[in-house]
């Protein structure tokens, strides 16, 4: 659900429509190919959806322990309170403490059900303590958003001094951006739910060797795009076209029917032995996306996932629409 920005025609808005990608003058080659691919993708399909289902139904102690679980651990492990000073105020935390701030500062806002399962390995009592300490010295707001259902949900941000914290005292690396506060409210629990969708890609990439260097949501990368349009547009030179052609290239992005899709969240990793550094271009799509903007987001080549209630839809959209896009659930 990547917000829509029209002045610079980078990202698509779900109510518009550019009609159909389907060509009448197709042969029959191309029908059979068209089939092919979807019978492929939806094979694809069923498989990650009984793995998904096999890995929800698994008993914790059947399984060893992902490497998430064992790095939180050995934070929880740590007991001893650190004093941080930052402009005169002196803060005593947890190590807990400063990865559960570096956590919800990279998503802007967190559910506290998740941040309890994926930073403190679904010991909810201890994350309420240190949420509670956190929220005591300033850091950080607890606040009240509604889920699809319109059920209130318990969800967690920084304040300014949380964000100033981190910023100031080097806790996460320069590159990674950090938040605080709703910016809209309205969105909030889509937002939540990126925190969710991160970690079930994050431990695939880990499970093939891979490690996380840094998260990047669509607010990050509009401003980057926006900035660096809004330079390039200054040479006239140039034609429009090409100019959002090579920007988008800079970046890793396509053009597509003229705007520049961003996926909701970009996962940049390195694989071991490697000095390169790899992505994953992440869109969370929901049951309020319209045709077109699905297919934008297919063609832009993002992975997309959906809420296991909204895949149906999403998968006879993109059906209907022929698309070579996989929808997997979470």
């Amino acid at each position: 659900m990547s917000r829509g920005f029209d002045s610079f025609e980078i990202d698509d808005l779900r109510s518009s429509d550019f009609g159909s990608e389907r060509d009448v003058n197709r042969g029959s080659s191309s029908v059979w190919n068209t089939q092919h691919n979807l019978h492929n993708i939806h094979r694809e399909e069923d498989r990650a959806d009984r793995l998904d289902r096999e890995e929800r139904e698994r008993s914790e102690n059947e399984r060893p322990p992902l490497a998430r679980e064992e790095r939180i651990e050995t934070i929880l492990s740590q007991r001893i309170r650190t004093s941080y000073i930052d402009r005169g105020k002196n803060y005593s935390l947890r190590d807990s403490e400063i990865h559960t701030l570096a956590e919800v500062g990279k998503f802007r806002v967190v559910a506290a059900r998740d941040l309890a399962q994926f930073a403190y390995n679904g010991d909810r009592s201890r994350m309420e303590n240190d949420v509670e300490n956190l929220v005591r010295h300033g850091l950080m707001r607890q606040t009240g958003i509604a889920d699809i259902d319109h059920t209130p949900i318990q969800a967690l941000t920084l304040t300014k001094e949380g964000h100033k914290l981190l910023s100031r005292g080097k806790v996460v690396s320069p590159s990674q951006a950090i938040y605080h506060g709703l910016k809209k409210p309205k969105e909030a629990f889509h937002d939540t739910d990126l925190y969710r969708l991160y970690h079930k890609v994050s431990e695939e990439i880990e499970g093939r060797g891979g490690r996380v260097l840094r998260v990047q949501l669509d607010y990050e990368m509009k401003q980057e795009l926006y900035a660096r349009l809004a330079r390039a547009s200054q040479d006239k030179s140039r034609a429009p076209e090409r100019q959002r052609r090579e920007v988008a290239e800079r970046y890793h992005l396509k053009v597509v029917s003229g705007k520049i899709p961003i996926p909701d969240l970009r996962i940049e990793y390195a694989n071991e032995n490697e000095n390169q550094i790899h992505w994953r271009d992440v869109e969370l799509a929901t049951d309020h996306y319209r045709p077109s903007g699905l297919s934008q987001k297919a063609r832009a080549g993002f992975q997309i996932y959906a809420r296991h209630g909204e895949t149906g839809r999403l998968r006879r959209i993109r059906d209907e629409r022929e698309l070579s896009a996989v929808i997997l659930g979470f």
